[in-house]
C-alpha cells in the first residue's frame, strides 16, 4: 500500500542512502515521498567546488533525486556543522509535519560521530510532538509514528528491529543514488558499495532480495497478545 513517507535529515544525502530503498519501494507503488534535509551538506565539498558552490549543487541533486522519488526535497537555511538546538527549528519542522501529513517520518537514530545528526534525533522527535498536540500557527494538528534509519554512523546501540522488504525499488534507488556525487566519488567512504551492500545482507537476513532496517524507540518495542 502506498504512504506519504517524509524523510528528515541532518544533511543532503543522509536520508537518500538510509531510506532511499524505502521511498523508491513507495514510489514504485504510488506513494509520495518529501526529503526534508535541515542543512545541505555543503561542507563535504571537492576541491574543484567552494562552500557555496556545492551547496548549489547539493540542492540539485536533492532534487533531481526526489524527482524520481515522485516527490519533493524541502532544505532548510541552516549551515552544515551549525544546525541549532532550539525551538525555532522544532517549529520549523512540526510546520512541514502538518502541512504534508505524512503516514511515517523516518530519521537518524541518536549518534556519537556527527553533532548534526544527533540534533536532528532529538530535534524530529520534539518536532513531532508539537506538530501532534499543539500544531501549526494555525492550530492544525497531524500526528506520524517516527522510524529511525540504519547509518554507519549513527550506529551505536541501533538495534535493526523493522526489516522492510525494498525489492520491488531496489533498481530505481540504486539508479537514484547516482545523481548524489558524494555517493558515487568520495574518496573517504565507499557509501555506494557500503548501502547497496548492506541492503543485500538485510535482504539475505529477512528472506528477502533487498531489504532496509529500522529502529523504535524502547517504549514502542512491545508486543501485546493474548496467548503464545
Amino acid at each position: 500500500m502506498f504512504k506519504t513517507i517524509l524523510a528528515i535529515g541532518g544533511h543532503i544525502g543522509d536520508m537518500e542512502l538510509t531510506a532511499g530503498g524505502l521511498m523508491a519501494t513507495n514510489a514504485v507503488n504510488g506513494g509520495k515521498n518529501i526529503t526534508l534535509a535541515l542543512t545541505a551538506g555543503e561542507r563535504g565539498n571537492p576541491l574543484h567546488l567552494t562552500i557555496t558552490e556545492y551547496r548549489k549543487q547539493k540542492i540539485a541533486e536533492a532534487n533531481q533525486f526526489m524527482k524520481m522519488m515522485n516527490g519533493e526535497a524541502l532544505i532548510l537555511k541552516y549551515a552544515d556543522g551549525e544546525l541549532p538546538d532550539n525551538e525555532e527549528v522544532r517549529h520549523e519542522v512540526a510546520e512541514i509535519i502538518v502541512k504534508y501529513k505524512p503516514d511515517i517520518i523516518v530519521t537518524h537514530w541518536h549518534s556519537s560521530m556527527h553533532k548534526d545528526h544527533n540534533r536532528t534525533h532529538y530535534i524530529v522527535q520534539d518536532a513531532q510532538f508539537i506538530a501532534g498536540v499543539i500544531g501549526n500557527k494555525e492550530g492544525i494538528r497531524h500526528y506520524a509514528p517516527v522510524y529511525f534509519c540504519e547509518n554507519w554512523e549513527d550506529d551505536q546501540d541501533f538495534d535493526p528491529h523493522i526489516y522492510v522488504d525494498i525489492t520491488k525499488g531496489f533498481e530505481l534507488w540504486k539508479k537514484a543514488l547516482q545523481t548524489q556525487w558524494f555517493v558515487m566519488n568520495s574518496k573517504d567512504f565507499a557509501y555506494y558499495d557500503y548501502y547497496t551492500s548492506l541492503a543485500r545482507c538485510r535482504g539475505a537476513l529477512s528472506k528477502k532480495q533487498y531489504a532496509e532496517c529500522f529502529n523504535v524507540l524502547t517504549h514502542d518495542k512491545k508486543e501485546v497478545r493474548d496467548e503464545l
